[in-house]
C-alpha cells in the first residue's frame, strides 16, 4: 500500500512544492489547510484555504480545511498579549509550531490515517540509534529550527520536512518550471495574525488596562520622557522611544510592576549570561558538554556558550563573549554544530 502524508498547506510556494515532491515520490498526499484566524492574516485566513485548494486541484489531491480558531487563540495568541502585557517580547511563531501545526494540524493527520505530516519548512531530520534529531536546513538564510525548537521525539518520528535539502531558489525554480498555480507574495516577517505596524494596537484591543502612561528613564534613574504603555516597547529597540539625547540609547529594561521604561547606551546591554526557563530538550534529556553556540533570538548567528543546568526546568546560558539585548520572552536554543539540542525562554 501507498504511504499516506499530510501536507500543512497554505497555498504558498513552499507548502505547494512539498505537496508536489511527496505526489512525485508515489505518496498518496492529503492537503491540511488549518484556518486559525480572521481575514486580514498573512498565512492562515480563509483567503489561503482558496489558495491551497486551487494547488491540490491542480496536484489531483484531496483537501481539508480544519478549524484551528480556538486552539489558536488560547495557545497562541493570548499568551502573545499577556507577555507584551508582562514587560516581555513574545517568540509566538514557537508556539503555533509546537501546539498547532505540530500539536493540532498533527493529531488530524493521524485521524487521516496518515504516516507523517509534511510542511514547507526549511529544516532536516535525522534518526540515529533510534533517536530523532533536528538539523539545520541546507539553506542557510531560510533556515527554520530556531522556530521549531520546541518539538518533541513523539512529534519528530511523525514529520518530514521534504525542502530541508533545498534552497528557496531551486524551490522557487521547480515550482516554475512545473507551473504550480500559486499567486507569488512577498516574504514577511511580521506575525500572520497582525497587521504590520499594529503591534500595539492589537494588544491594546485585547488589553486595554495596559495603555497607560508612564515614565522612561535613564539608567541613572532620572525621568527622560513619559510613555503611552509598556506593550510598546522590547528590550534592544532604539527607535520610537520618544527620547533623543545627543547619543544611541536602547530599551535596556521594562519594568511591568512600576510601568517603567529604562533607556541606556549600548554597552550597558552587552550580557555574558542569562537565565533560561521552562527548558525543552528534543533528545529528552539535559545535554552533555561540548561545543555548543546559543542563539537568543531569530536571525543571530549563534554565539559559543557554555550552558548550566540548575533545575529540569531551568539552565543559564554562559556566553564566551557579551552578547547585545538578551531579551526576556526570547527563545535561547541550544545547537550542536547544525543539530537543535532545545532551549527554553530568556527570563
Amino acid at each position: 500500500m501507498k504511504k499516506r502524508a499530510a501536507v500543512g498547506m497554505s497555498g504558498g510556494t513552499d507548502s505547494s512544492v512539498a505537496a508536489a515532491l511527496l505526489v512525485e515520490q508515489g505518496w498518496e498526499v492529503i492537503g491540511l489547510t488549518a484556518h486559525m484566524w480572521k481575514e486580514g492574516s498573512r498565512c492562515c485566513s480563509l483567503e489561503d484555504v482558496t489558495r491551497a485548494q486551487k494547488v491540490c486541484a491542480a496536484l489531483g489531491i484531496r483537501h481539508y480545511v480544519v478549524n484551528a480558531q480556538d486552539r489558536f487563540t488560547e495557545r497562541v495568541v493570548t499568551p502573545f498579549v499577556d507577555e507584551y502585557v508582562a514587560g516581555r517580547t513574545p517568540s509566538p511563531c514557537i508556539s503555533c509550531n509546537q501546539f498547532i501545526k505540530f500539536g493540532f494540524l498533527l493529531d488530524r493527520a493521524a485521524q487521516l490515517d496518515c504516516d507523517v505530516l509534511a510542511t514547507g519548512h526549511y529544516a532536516r531530520i535525522e534518526e540515529r540509534d533510534g533517536l530523532f534529531h533536528l538539523m539545520r536546513a541546507i539553506d542557510p538564510k531560510k533556515d527554520q529550527t530556531y522556530f521549531l525548537s520546541r518539538l518533541s521525539q513523539r512529534q519528530l518520528a511523525h514529520i518530514a520536512f521534504p525542502l530541508g535539502d533545498w534552497t528557496k531558489e531551486q524551490v522557487k525554480k521547480w515550482s516554475a518550471d512545473h507551473n504550480l498555480p500559486i499567486v507569488p507574495r512577498g516574504e514577511s516577517q511580521d506575525l500572520c495574525f497582525v497587521e504590520a505596524g499594529k503591534y500595539a494596537e492589537f494588544i491594546e484591543g485585547r488589553a486595554p488596562d495596559v495603555k497607560k502612561k508612564g515614565k522612561v528613564l535613564d539608567e541613572h534613574g532620572n525621568e527622560l520622557a513619559e510613555h503611552e504603555g509598556i506593550h510598546r516597547f522590547t528590550v534592544g529597540q532604539r527607535g520610537g522611544t520618544g527620547v533623543a539625547v545627543g547619543q544611541r540609547i536602547y530599551v535596556r529594561n521594562i519594568d511591568a510592576d512600576k510601568n517603567e521604561v529604562t533607556l541606556a547606551p549600548r554597552e550597558s546591554l552587552m550580557q555574558s549570561e542569562c537565565l533560561v526557563t521552562d527548558a525543552h530538550w528534543i533528545s529528552g534529556t539535559f545535554p552533555m558538554s561540548g561545543n555548543l553556540t546559543v542563539q537568543p533570538r531569530y536571525g543571530h548567528r549563534g554565539a559559543p556558550a557554555a550552558i548550566e543546568k540548575i533545575s529540569d526546568t531551568e539552565f543559564k546560558v554562559v556566553f564566551e563573549e557579551p552578547q547585545f539585548a538578551l531579551t526576556p520572552g526570547q527563545a535561547a536554543v541550544v545547537y550542536s554544530g547544525d543539530e537543535v539540542l532545545g532551549g527554553g525562554w530568556i527570563g
